[in-house]
């Protein structure tokens, strides 16, 4: 049933989501996460959050951990968050890059470079040096510091460099031949957080850099965009019935919405809100379990487990993750949605986009968070049913950053509605 008026409950909505953050998620982290003795942060968390099983530090979430406790600051106020960004701002300044100036994809307790596995080497994946520039760009805009916005400046000028030779992707190698949506999304935002940081310093290169934001929103268009959803890989010159080119990921689908949202909304383009918001509302009819709720992994683009031709590439990494892993469900594809969908909702006033925002809500905070409050945060997979499950998700690690990114986000959003309806009863 369609609420009415969904606009009343937002201060309900806002304390809700200010609990969730203040009282369950932060102080799992505050807690466990922070290296005074050497800098950085502990993720390497068992799924449960009850045992510390590494101490080592992925680059990947390092860079998400800034960026999460530098926003906390700029949002809550508090100079404790900036410090707590200042012990990752600092061990990746000093342990993050290599000689080449590519960054190391994982790092000792101490910060030395080590290899994710025997002769992997030790630049495995752009994406970590993307969460660099994220983080770093957001604290730099919440401190003023133009040193370190600087070195996120040069790593994203060498991100762009390697873009056009070869680069990995661990722990998701992209088949030659094929162009993977998740490097095109994961670009559009780190370089919509360097636009936000060099604006903030008074940077006329935030200009160039909105270029590229639209550019990339454009590249997402014309690569991935095909039957009214967006395919995670394409092979240019193919038929497109493979299973890498049928499946659809509704979590990368849906977070990746949100970051051309923002650009509509940067640029006025109204025709993307629309377009966006279409979107999501056909990911969710693909993309939604509707025997046991939530939103599912990987599906066909034309709905269920994922299907169709692996030839040559059987056995390879991807193929096994989509076709193994395609029922379990995640935290990070519903946190995301949550965002989306309300967002989407906000600039539309569509019914529909409420309807799918409170069905995601239910089935979130029904599913997700660890039973025992004394724990805390979320136990952040499960299988198709909803049972816990002990597997890794990219990195061996228990991550914040959607969880947290999206809360602080919807906080934002329904701050910003509640003004409105504040104005315009007035």
């Amino acid at each position: 049933m369609v609420a009415v008026a969904p606009e009343l409950k937002i201060k309900e909505e806002l304390a809700f989501y200010r609990r969730e953050l203040c009282d369950n998620i932060l102080p799992f982290w505050i807690q466990r996460a922070l290296d005074r003795d050497y800098g950085g942060y502990f993720t390497c968390f068992n799924n449960a959050g009850t045992e510390l099983v590494s101490t080592d530090k992925y680059v990947w979430s390092q860079g998400r951990l800034v960026w999460v406790f530098a926003e906390l600051a700029a949002m809550l106020g508090e100079e404790r968050f900036l410090d707590y960004a200042k012990l990752g701002v600092d061990f990746l300044l000093q342990h993050a890059l290599l000689p080449d100036g590519s960054a190391a994809f994982l790092l000792s307790r101490t910060g030395e470079p080590k290899e994710p596995a025997p002769g992997s080497g030790l630049a495995t994946s752009i994406y970590a040096d993307c969460f660099v520039v994220l983080g770093l760009s957001c604290y730099a805009r919440v401190t003023g510091n133009r040193e370190i916005l600087q070195f996120a400046g040069e790593l994203y000028q060498s991100i762009e460099r390697r873009l056009q030779g070869e680069f990995r992707t661990d722990p998701y190698p992209i088949p030659q031949g094929m162009y993977a949506h998740g490097v095109a999304m994961i670009l559009l935002t780190t370089s919509q957080e360097l636009r936000d940081a060099q604006r903030a310093l008074g940077d006329l290169d935030h200009l160039q850099t909105n270029e590229k934001c639209r550019g990339y929103v454009q590249l997402i268009f014309d690569l991935f965009y095909k039957g009214g959803l967006l395919q995670e890989m394409v092979q240019p010159g193919q038929p497109g019935e493979s299973l890498l080119e049928r499946y659809i990921n509704p979590g990368h689908s849906l977070e990746c919405l949100w970051f051309m949202l923002h650009q509509a909304l940067e640029d006025g383009d109204q025709a993307l809100v629309e377009a966006c918001a279409d979107l999501a509302e056909a990911t969710y009819k693909v993309g939604w379990d509707e025997q046991y709720g939530g939103l599912l992994l990987f599906v066909d683009r034309d709905g269920g487990a994922p299907r169709g031709e692996v030839g040559a590439l059987a056995g390879h990494p991807m193929v096994r993750k989509v076709q193994q892993d395609w029922s379990h469900k995640l935290w990070w594809p519903h946190s995301e949605a949550l965002y989306t969908t309300l967002l989407a909702y906000a600039l539309t006033k569509r019914p529909t986009l409420w309807e799918l925002y409170a069905k995601t809500k239910e089935y979130t905070f029904r599913t997700f968070p660890h039973p025992d409050p004394a724990v805390g945060e979320w136990i952040q997979i499960r299988d198709r049913q909803g049972a816990p499950m002990e597997a890794v998700v990219a990195l061996p690690v228990k991550d914040p950053f959607h969880i947290a990114r999206c809360l602080m986000l919807i906080i934002q959003l329904l701050e910003r509605m509640e003004r409105q309806v504040e104005g315009e009863a007035q």
